[in-house]
This record gives C-alpha cells, sequence and structure tokens, in this order.
C-alpha cells in the first residue's frame, strides 16, 4: 500500500494543502502533518561538542620500587585511598561517537600514612593526547542509556617524575626525569543537566622510558624501562556551544534517515485522511455525514440525496414505493411507517456533535428534520432522544455533557412544533463500544439517537 502511495504523494498533497499562499504556508502546514518536533531532534551540528572536565581522586604507582617501599596498605580495604591526584582536561567531540581529548594532571604520590612502607614522596605531572570513543553511541543503546553514558580513551602520555623527599635508599630530591608511553582509560558518566555531568574515570599508565622508582630512587637495571601508574578519579564534566545539550546526549538523526522517516509518517497520516467510515466512497476528512447508509446515494460531502428536502434520503423513498408496488395488499402508510420506526429505532438517524459540544453539528440538522417530519407526520407517536458522549473526560463530566445534548436537541424539536409532552430525554453517558484513541471512531459516539414510543 505505502509503495503505491509513494507515486501519489505530491498530488495528494496539493489536494490536502489548499491553494497554499506561499512556500512558507507549505512548509507549516507539511510540518504539522509530519509531526516532527525539532526541540526533540536534533541533526548535523546542533549539539555542542567542546566539554572541560576537572576531577580529583587517588594515583597509586603500581611498579617499580625499591626493598622495603609500597603504595598501599595491605591491612586496608583495597590498599586504602588518599586524594593525591588533580586535573583538568578539554576534549572535542568530533563525531557523536569519536572525538579527541587533552589532559593535564598533578600527582603527589607518597606513602599512605601508618604503613609499613618506608616514606617517600614523588611529584609527577603529565599530559596525554587521546582518543575518545563513545560507547553509548558506537553500540547504539542510547535509547535505553538515558542519562548515562560511557567513554573509552586511549593515547600517548608524556610525564615528568620529581622525587621531594630523600630517602633511605638515594639522594635525589629535586632531580627529575622526563618519561613517557601510553594511557588507557574508561569513563562512566551520568548527566545531571544537558551541559553537566559527573563522571568517574579509571586510568592505566604504562612508561615505556622511566628510570626512576615511584619511591624516589633508581630502579634496577632490570626494570628501568617501563613503570605504571593506576589512577582512579570523580569529575564534572561541563560543555560549552551555543546548542541546549551535548553531543553525548543529544538526539542525533542523519538527515536522509529523517527524511525517510519524516515521509513514512506523510504517508501513514495519508492513509488514515484516506478511511471512509460509512463506507459511502467519500474519504472521512471531506465526509460531512460520515454516519450515511449503506447503499444510499449521496453528494461529493458525503450527505444523502435529499432533493426534495423532505426529511427522507432518495434511495430511501424509492426503496419504500418500490416496496409498496410490490406488496399490493398491505396499506401503504403501516409499510412506509414501519420502515421509517425500523430506520429510527436502529439508529440509523443520529445528530452528531464535536467535541465538548452540547449543540449538535450543522451536518445533523437533516437527519433531526428528518425526525421533526417523522413527529408531524405520526402525531400519536413519541420519542425518546438519548444522548451520548465519548470516553475523554471524567464520568461524571460526560453523564452531564450526555444529557445537555438529549436536551438541545428535544429544544429544537420543541420549538418547532412538537409537543415537549411527547418528548423525553435521557443521557446514557459514555459509550465504550468504540476504540477511544481513534478520533474518527470517538466521532460516531458524540451523538443523540432516537427510539419510537
Amino acid at each position: 500500500m505505502k509503495k503505491h502511495l509513494l507515486l501519489v504523494i505530491p498530488i495528494l498533497s496539493i489536494t490536502l494543502s489548499g491553494n497554499a499562499q506561499d512556500k512558507k504556508d507549505d512548509k507549516k502546514a507539511t510540518k504539522e502533518l509530519i509531526g516532527v518536533e525539532a526541540d526533540k531532534e536534533i541533526v548535523g551540528d546542533s549539539y555542542n561538542r567542546w566539554s572541560v572536565e576537572v576531577d580529583f581522586g587517588q594515583s597509586k604507582g603500581g611498579k617499580p620500587y625499591a626493598d622495603g617501599y609500597f603504595a598501599s596498605d595491605p591491612d586496608k580495604f583495597l590498599g586504602g585511598f588518599q586524594f593525591n591526584h588533580y586535573g583538568i582536561g578539554a576534549r572535542y567531540m568530533l563525531s557523536p561517537k569519536f572525538g579527541l581529548k587533552s589532559h593535564l594532571s598533578y600527582d603527589d604520590i607518597k606513602n599512605l600514612p601508618g604503613s609499613e612502607s618506608l616514606d617517600f614522596r614523588v611529584q609527577h605531572i603529565q599530559l596525554t593526547f587521546e582518543g575518545v570513543v563513545n560507547a553509548v553511541r558506537l553500540f547504539d543503546i542510547q535509547d535505553g542509556a538515558k542519562r548515562f553514558g560511557l567513554l573509552f580513551h586511549f593515547g600517548i602520555q608524556a610525564g615528568q617524575m620529581s622525587p621531594k623527599m630523600n630517602t633511605a635508599v638515594s639522594n635525589n630530591k629535586g632531580k627529575k626525569e622526563l618519561n613517557g608511553g601510553i594511557v588507557v582509560g574508561v569513563t562512566p558518566a551520568y548527566r545531571l543537566f544537558n551541559n553537566v555531568s559527573i563522571f568517574t574515570d579509571i586510568t592505566i599508565n604504562s612508561n615505556i622510558r622511566q628510570h626512576l622508582n615511584w619511591d624516589g630512587s633508581y630502579s634496577a637495571r632490570s626494570n628501568n624501562l617501563t613503570g605504571s601508574l593506576f589512577t582512579t578519579s570523580l569529575g564534572l564534566s561541563f560543555a560549552f556551544g551555543n546548542q541546549k545539550i551535548h553531543g553525548d546526549w543529544a538526539l542525533i538523526q542523519d538527515k536522509k534517515d529523517k527524511e525517510i522517516d519524516a515521509l513514512g509518517n506523510r504517508i501513514g497520516e495519508i492513509e488514515t485522511l484516506m478511511n471512509d467510515t460509512d463506507k459511502d466512497g467519500v474519504p472521512d476528512y471531506l465526509d460531512a455525514e460520515n454516519n450515511s447508509i449503506a447503499g444510499v446515494a449521496v453528494d461529493t460531502k458525503g450527505r444523502m440525496v435529499d432533493k426534495n428536502n423532505n426529511g427522507v434520503p432518495d434511495e430511501l423513498e424509492k426503496y419504500i414505493d418500490k416496496t409498496i408496488t410490490n406488496n399490493n395488499n398491505t396499506n401503504s402508510a403501516t409499510v412506509t411507517n414501519g420502515m421509517l420506526e425500523q430506520l429510527i429505532n436502529d439508529g440509523y438517524v443520529a445528530a452528531y456533535f464535536d467535541p465538548n459540544k452540547a449543540q449538535p453539528t450543522n451536518a445533523s440538522s437533516d437527519n433531526i428534520g428528518f425526525i421533526l417530519n417523522y413527529l408531524k407526520n405520526n402525531p400519536d407517536k413519541s420519542i425518546e432522544i438519548t444522548g451520548y458522549a465519548d470516553e475523554l473526560g471524567s464520568t461524571d463530566y460526560n453523564n452531564k455533557l450526555s444529557g445537555d445534548r438529549a436536551q438541545n436537541v428535544k429544544a429544537i424539536l420543541a420549538k418547532a412544533g412538537i409537543s415537549p409532552s411527547r418528548l423525553t430525554i435521557v443521557g446514557n453517558g459514555i459509550d465504550k463500544s468504540v476504540d477511544k484513541n481513534s478520533d474518527y471512531a470517538r466521532r460516531l459516539v458524540r451523538k443523540v439517537v432516537f427510539k419510537i414510543k
């Protein structure tokens, strides 16, 4: 069905738009039809790429150490903890999935107070250049992750180590050593606001050129080539730019995919507009009387044809005349009235209402006129007028609304000359016989129906 509709979209677009005055009106109408909400879908560069990050936590040298020196206390949980790491960095996302970052940190590495390690203290300053991968985007799980994020970063680093005290095995205080290597880490994050997030970071440095131990002494020759540093930190990330949200969490959609989705939505709307509830050949969006009787001729607005304006559709009059002709032994008035009563009692003749309105629609005037003509031609008959409402709104509200609808139809008939004593009203409240989520279905139950007494 949708493939065929693709061929007629240009024609239908012109039909549904009417006589548009300019391109601006066309775009507005198209946006309303498609239902795109611009503040919920961001395309291309419409998100902030830059962010500044600050963090603090703990750094521990893994190896090497001279005998008698170590960073952890085996008697404490996870070896103990001390704040000795401070850092600041900047990140730029090339795309929602990949980016670059640089990070400058200061580490004051020393033995834990109260531990059995000999005293030492080394200052470590480090600068990194890294690539960043947004894992949530990469694996396309942002809908489930919502405010959570997960970044991986890896690259190269250069650092300077400087002992700040002489130790039992060396007198290297004040000396400096440059070293370098690789760095890798993982950063879970949680968005607090559109451009502010809190994160934790676990980073491992591996120095491929290191001659100093982490206690400040020179290591043995066998350990001179490698060293490792473990950092755990907590921090805040601040995105900046002219957009409402950072790319880590922005709702990104490719332009081509957006156009395809919009076209699919538009086709769905057109299919809905082309529905024909009463099967009279006139689509619902053009049908002024969407309850016409099957087989009865209608005009271009879906209204049953009644050229003599007597309240009875011409097709029904032909059927009645034919029935009378083929049944010569039956009183014509009895046949006619019997058929009319069935037509009325079965709900084919009804008045319809707009949402939350108690006065019938203009299109219902013919049906009320039908009832009026019947009552005038049958002065011994009375009629029960029953009002209904759809499921939207509270029960109390709809009970009153259905009663008001019946009362207003009664008032119309009374003003047209029918004695109020022949008219009784019933407010039946909500009609739950249709899908309450369907606008077109709800139109059929916002009504007043009649029953001959």
